[in-house]
């Protein structure tokens, strides 16, 4: 008679455990996104392209943010969508945010504009590392002006601060960059004026305020990778060694990879590929 009684009991137990076994588990898997042109400041040249990975997370998830070169007054984030797919190979991990800045084209973009602009657009990434699901573990790679942006945002600026910088012929000394143009080429001095809207005889405190170099202390500076061609025909190899001897003097940990053949920029397939196996091995070994 008992059993009878608790016959309604397993009847129901077995039903549940039954549909417990067939339930599907939900997806959990978070997709790889890319998205274009995010606005952070209402200038059009304010923008930046965004590359998360898929599976990321909040805890985990490095990024890398990329800052164009040109002069301070030219160039665009489209420059390096080749170095994006490379670093999409290479560490398939990280997110990816590739930055425009204004450009100093114009007496309203001069000097400090993009330096401001750089420190905006990583005050909105790392704002956002919560809809992003990036951690603050981050690199900055930049090229030429980009370079010297890298560094001056890194050393100076960085409220967030990185576990690399990474620059290629970056300008690291803006008076000397002035003062001792490579070939004493005097376009080259006509367009640092042009783009700071000084010389450095004129407005000396925006020169040294511009200059990464000067920046570079045991507590603000992190590791650093600086890549230079021997053949630079605008930015002396001196720019980063400066940058190398004065990190190593203050106990901060530095390469300098030297390209005794190569120019600026216009890289062969070869040097290139030597290059981009120094900066994963640089941020897979800082970036921790």
């Amino acid at each position: 008679m008992r059993l009878l009684k608790l016959l309604p009991f397993l009847l129901f137990l077995f039903l549940v455990t039954s549909c417990k076994k067939n339930v599907t588990p939900p997806d959990t898997t978070i997709a790889a996104r890319s998205i274009s042109n995010v606005s952070y400041g209402g200038n059009a040249l304010q923008n930046m392209d965004v590359y998360l990975p898929a599976n990321r997370n909040i805890a985990s998830t490095k990024a890398i943010v990329l800052i164009h070169g040109g002069g301070w007054t030219g160039g665009d984030k489209a420059d390096f969508l080749a170095v994006v797919d490379t670093l999409k190979r290479r560490l398939p991990d990280y997110a990816i945010f590739n930055i425009n800045y204004r450009l100093s084209a114009t007496p309203l973009n001069l000097f400090p504009t993009q330096e401001n602009d750089v420190k905006a657009a990583m005050d909105f990434i790392f704002g956002k590392a919560g809809e992003y699901l990036i951690s603050s573990k981050h690199a900055i790679i930049g090229a030429s002006a980009g370079g010297h942006l890298a560094m001056l945002q890194s050393y100076k600026n960085a409220a967030t601060k990185p576990k690399a910088v990474i620059s290629f012929f970056g300008i690291s000394d803006m008076a000397d960059m002035y003062n001792n143009p490579v070939g004493g080429q005097a376009l080259i001095s006509f367009s640092v004026a042009q783009a700071v809207g000084a010389t450095p005889a004129t407005n000396p405190a925006l020169y040294a305020s511009s200059s990464p170099i000067n920046f570079i202390t045991a507590s603000s500076a992190m590791p650093t990778l600086l890549l230079h061609g021997g053949a630079d025909p605008l930015v002396r190899p001196s720019q980063s060694t400066v940058v190398r001897d004065k990190l190593l003097s203050v106990g901060i940990p530095a390469q300098y990879v030297f390209y005794p053949t190569a120019g600026h920029g216009d890289w062969d397939n070869a040097t290139f590929a030597n290059a981009f196996n120094n900066v994963e091995a640089f941020i897979r070994l800082y970036v921790l």
